[in-house]
């Protein structure tokens, strides 16, 4: 048995209920199987293919893990449900999503799991965050940083660090 941990990246979301309290709540359950690296901040995001929904805070975070794929999402899952996330249509609103976006520099095509994430260049609400902690990450299928895919993705719109004690603005970032 291999006893080597794997780098992954995971993307956090949550437009339901206290937002900041169910990203700080996913990491405590992820931090009780995975070792967490590192954490992005937290942004204030505008909600992508359904947009009469509430924004969302998003972020990204790095963990070390010997779970495989298929157990890794069987976690990340669990914890979705066990913050509330009821299976619906896609892009409706949730108190939490946990996508894995990388999983080492492996590429992952099965039922249920895709990895790097689809259309992750396409996607300000993980570029941003993924780029603050990871600027030099490689997708292993484009063979592009984080930074050069956030870099071509241009004008980033509707994205912006959350200050929780402050109104946001929600113009986005230059």
């Amino acid at each position: 048995m291999n006893s080597e941990q794997i780098a992954v990246y995971l993307g956090l979301g949550s437009n339901m209920g206290d937002r900041g309290a169910n990203l700080a709540g996913a990491l405590e359950y992820l931090s009780q199987r995975l070792k967490l690296v590192e954490k992005s901040s937290i942004y204030d995001t505008m909600p992508e293919g359904n947009e009469k929904q509430p924004r969302f805070l998003n972020m990204v975070c790095k963990v070390m893990t010997h779970l495989k794929p298929p157990e890794l999402l069987t976690l990340t899952q669990g914890i979705e449900r066990k913050m509330g996330r009821h299976p619906g249509h896609m892009n409706a609103p949730r108190p939490m999503d946990i996508d894995i976006l990388f999983y080492g520099d492996q590429v992952i095509k099965e039922e249920g799991l895709i990895v790097p994430y689809a259309r992750l260049q396409e996607r300000a609400f993980v570029l941003v965050p993924l780029a603050e902690i990871a600027p030099g990450l490689k997708h292993p299928v484009l063979n592009k940083s984080a930074k050069q895919l956030l870099q071509e993705l241009g004008r980033v719109h509707g994205v912006v660090k959350w200050q929780p004690d402050k109104e946001q603005e929600c113009t986005g970032l230059q």
